[in-house]
């Protein structure tokens, strides 16, 4: 091994061996094997190669909201817009000078000092599946392939599974890097939805998703309190959301973990059992990752949240959104790097109709609460400066307010690619800070247009992933891990 492949790795990095430069030239395209799909990732990677990492943040918490958050409803109101563009919320001043958010959203008024805000993100798709896929890996152009109905192995690898695996070395326990929880996102038709995975980087790059939230196909939000359906068709949600079955990546040699872990006792002789196994054979990384899961208290305690402490479950929320978020805010306690937690099933936010009640009644004030705790938490510890938090969707909302009288009683706003805003916190983000504007329909970026590959840096960047950071495949072919510049003026 070369001397600067020996300081790569010493660091702890996965580095392309040869510079950018190097490896453009035709003759090294050849000579290492680089096949010509490989030059648009390392072009692009040119321009984030002086982008030096902030690198405040130790931990991530990507909260989803899948369906797609209205911007007009939420953090970029327009008042003084038609009342068909404006809707029918009102915004209020946050701690911040100038700053306004919706009415619905006090909790986090207060706490505004703590977050900041793009107002400007933006890509070019309308449909669900091809937006969790952008936003979901940050990448804006869609792979050769891509279907919507399943996800594949030559999708690209999700933010979780990059930052898991860039991280890995920086884990100091057992314990997998990136989690994903409470569920998986299935659309109501049965099929998973794309972006979730790590893709093109194999099965054993999956970040480890722990199910506590059963799927329903006609009811969402933050059951039992907050529960709903969109078409109110008045189908039962009996669902309870428990200590959960652990779902290991594919390709571990261990299938599954039978049992759940409602009550932590049941779990005694597998925890002894698999400890005994730990220490007496050669278990590899993974393999070490899923005994951990198992036998470590501080994670049983992080996954029974339903029967946490009743003070926090009290300021949490006792609902899939306040346990979501205190389960996540309890393993990157006991040491997991990344946690993304899907707050709502697939499509949760998808506010086509009844929006207003909906969103006034059923989503907002369950993550009102749950956020705020969170952040109230971080803080109250210390945390919060090394303790990314981002939230964001798919999508945004159309500007213009339409009813669809087939499906829904009362109006609510179509799927909108071209704008979206993000939710920032934590990691060295300046609170009450705003990047971005939006025209007065809220319809389009006005200033600092932010693609989801920003997206995707800001976060890698705020982790103190290096710019030059790759993933090597099967074949040791390296792949960039950024493809844009970080929303520097977050932090």
């Amino acid at each position: 091994m070369s001397r600067a492949a020996q300081r790569n790795r010493t660091h702890g990095w996965n580095h392309s061996l040869v510079t950018r430069r190097e490896a453009l030239q035709a003759g090294a395209i050849g000579i290492l094997g680089l096949g010509m799909n490989h030059l648009t990732g390392l072009r692009e990677a040119n321009a984030a190669s002086a982008t030096k990492p902030h690198g405040k943040a130790k931990k991530l918490i990507f909260i989803f909201l899948s369906g797609g958050l209205a911007q007009h409803e939420s953090f970029d109101m327009k008042p003084d817009a038609p009342e068909n563009i404006r809707g029918e919320f009102k915004p209020i001043s946050t701690k911040t000078p100038g700053l306004q958010i919706c009415e619905h959203l006090p909790l986090l008024a207060q706490r505004s000092e703590s977050w900041a805000l793009c107002r400007s993100l933006t890509h070019g798709s309308n449909e669900h599946s091809a937006g969790h896929h952008m936003m979901l890996t940050g990448h804006s152009t869609l792979p050769t392939g891509f279907s919507p109905n399943a996800p594949s192995r030559k999708d690209r690898a999700s933010i979780a599974a990059i930052g898991g695996y860039a991280l890995r070395e920086r884990q100091k326990n057992n314990l997998p890097t990136a989690v994903v929880l409470p569920e998986r996102l299935v659309h109501s038709s049965g099929r998973v939805i794309p972006g979730q995975h790590a893709g093109e980087m194999g099965p054993r790059h999956d970040p480890w998703l722990i199910e506590a939230s059963p799927f329903h196909n006609a009811s969402y939000g933050a059951f039992p309190e907050f529960a709903f359906d969109h078409q109110q068709r008045g189908k039962a949600d009996n669902r309870l959301f428990q200590a959960p079955q652990l779902s290991l990546p594919s390709g571990l040699g261990m299938e599954s973990v039978e049992g759940r872990l409602t009550l932590l006792k049941s779990m005694k002789r597998q925890r002894r059992a698999l400890g005994h196994h730990a220490q007496v054979e050669n278990f590899d990384r993974l393999r070490q990752g899923a005994v951990s899961l198992l036998t470590e208290s501080s994670v049983h305690e992080a996954l029974d949240v339903t029967h946490a402490d009743s003070k926090d479950l009290d300021r949490y929320g006792r609902n899939s959104f306040g346990w979501s978020l205190l389960m996540a805010r309890k393993l990157v306690a006991a040491g997991v790097t990344l946690v993304q937690v899907n707050l709502g099933n697939d499509e949760t936010w998808d506010t086509h109709g009844n929006a207003f009640p909906h969103l006034k009644d059923n989503l907002f004030p369950p993550t009102d609460k749950a956020l705020s705790a969170l952040l109230d938490d971080l803080q109250a510890s210390g945390e919060l400066d090394e303790t990314l938090i981002v939230m964001a969707g798919e999508f945004g909302r159309t500007p213009q307010i339409t009813l669809l009288e087939k499906h829904y009683k009362l109006p609510g706003r179509d799927h909108w690619g071209a704008l979206q805003s993000v939710f920032f916190a934590g990691g060295g983000v300046q609170g009450g800070n705003v990047i971005g504007a939006s025209d007065a329909m809220g319809a389009y970026p006005t200033e600092r247009p932010v693609k989801p590959e920003n997206f995707a840096a800001t976060i890698y960047s705020a982790l103190g992933i290096p710019a030059t950071a790759a993933w090597h495949d099967i074949e040791n072919r390296p792949h960039q891990i950024y493809h844009g510049e970080p929303i520097a003026e977050l932090f």
